[in-house]
């Protein structure tokens, strides 16, 4: 028994029999049928039970399942920046986040295009709790974020957590996809949580926290998408924010919003690599010797290299210009992409109620205000 064994991948030695459990599954039938409909089912049975290492399994057909998600949902992935990255090395991975499955299984892709080390991923528990997808996360390398704990537990979740990616980074060189912040950016606004830094630091085996976290390497990542596929259904959150009310999410609601970020229509597609920090490390250092000031300084930094290099698509300026009631951007769409998101306004949104109006808005708009910021700022 490994002190992980709770929120870890399965090892290669557990692959196939975790394969053997889910084979038949309705779900796993749906997977295959959309990813290969001309194949026979025992034919994708056979090859699924001849699979023994996570690997395989990740590029034999998570990977073509993504592919088919491509090619159906969306007008196509670019990327920019992974050719800073050095073959065989770990990183650790520090995203926006916009899709539950996405965002990660993405990143992996063009990692695993460019020959490059693929990551184990955070994923919340509270995402999978049906079997058949914690069997399916584990075996796509996923390790669990432990939620909706009592502070005394989260304390030691949170610990658990940390050495747990110290090790996959520094003795089993994986990379690591975590997230900027718990939770899906509902509203447009990327922010890192500092209490993530701060969970990550619990691992640190050196005196100053900024010579640990250059050793982890740590690399900012933007994602963004030309339509967020879960946008109308992240508006109940966003309303009952806006009215100060507690939001109680439906009881399959995760599940609902997983299943359509997959399969919902997303157009285009850009993920950025950052820069591995470094010199920035130093900086902080030089210039703070107070953990707590140390890791807002560096919360400021993902911040940046994310929204510096955050690619904006025409609905965002549309949005920004609708809101605003302005045409400053007008050179940045045509006349058809404007039309065609005030159409998907139309079917998404009651225009009787302002409210929900300028939340979906704003959720689309926000990126180009913070853009804005950020370069006024420089």
């Amino acid at each position: 028994m490994s002190k992980f064994d709770a929120i870890r991948p399965f090892y290669d030695t557990e692959v196939n029999d975790a394969i053997q459990n889910v084979v038949h599954h309705p779900m796993m039938k749906a997977l295959m049928n959309f990813t290969s409909p001309d194949l026979p089912d025992n034919v994708w049975k056979e090859q699924l039970l001849r699979t023994h290492s996570t690997r395989d399994f990740q590029c034999n057909f998570i990977y073509k399942s993504l592919q088919k998600v491509l090619e159906k949902t969306s007008d196509g992935l670019t990327t920019s920046g992974f050719e800073k990255l050095e073959k065989n090395s770990s990183y650790l991975f520090i995203s926006n986040h916009r899709d539950i499955l996405l965002d990660t299984s993405l990143l992996n892709a063009c990692l695993f295009e460019h020959k490059l080390v693929m990551t184990a991923s955070a994923i919340g528990d509270n995402l999978v709790k049906k079997s058949f997808l914690r069997t399916l996360a584990r075996l796509n390398r996923n390790f669990l974020v432990q939620r909706g704990l009592l502070p005394r537990e989260m304390l030691q979740s949170s610990k658990l957590l940390s050495e747990y990616i110290s090790k996959l980074l520094q003795h089993e060189n994986r990379s690591v996809w975590i997230a900027q912040r718990e939770g899906r950016t509902k509203d447009g606004n990327d922010a890192t949580n500092p209490g993530v830094l701060k969970m990550l630091s619990m691992a640190s085996d050196e005196e100053n926290l900024m010579d640990y976290f250059k050793k982890i390497k740590i690399v900012p990542v933007s994602i963004s998408y030309e339509y967020d596929p879960t946008d109308a259904l992240k508006m109940p959150q966003l309303l009952a924010e806006a009215k100060q009310e507690i939001y109680i999410k439906e009881k399959n609601e995760d599940f609902i919003n997983l299943m359509s970020g997959v399969m919902g229509q997303k157009k285009r597609i850009h993920i950025h690599v950052g820069d591995v920090l470094d010199h920035e490390l130093d900086l902080i250092k030089s210039q703070f010797d107070n953990s707590n000031k140390q890791i807002q300084a560096l919360t400021q930094v993902i911040d940046e290299s994310i929204l510096r290099n955050y690619k904006l698509w025409p609905t965002n300026y549309i949005a920004y210009d609708i809101l605003n009631k302005t045409n400053s951007h007008q050179h940045l769409y045509t006349e058809n992409e404007k039309s065609l998101f005030e159409r998907r306004l139309e079917m998404r949104i009651d225009h009787n109620d302002p409210l929900a109006l300028q939340s979906f808005l704003a959720m689309y708009a926000n990126p180009v205000v913070n853009k804005l910021k950020f370069e006024n700022a420089i």
